[in-house]
């Protein structure tokens, strides 16, 4: 989970959504990665891909903002 992002190839419009995942809800290799019960925080484009999990909120946006993208928070 620690490896360097590029956004460049995704066409978002700018926006890019983040919403809070729980560990047992990744594939099973990530899951071994993440203690168990923790939350993670993913990004996704406005169509629904996934862009990237990160550990906390604060990182999720702050990846965002760093590739010019406009984080909308997911409920």
């Amino acid at each position: 989970m620690q490896s360097k992002y590029d956004f460049s190839h995704y066409d978002t419009g700018g926006l890019v959504y983040i919403k809070t995942v729980e560990a047992s809800d990744l594939p099973l290799n990530l899951q071994q990665e993440v203690e168990p019960g923790k939350t993670l925080y993913s990004l996704h484009r406005p169509d629904g891909e996934r862009m990237a999990i990160v550990q906390d909120r604060k990182l999720a946006f702050m990846l965002a903002r760093e590739h010019d993208l406009t984080p909308l928070t997911v409920h």
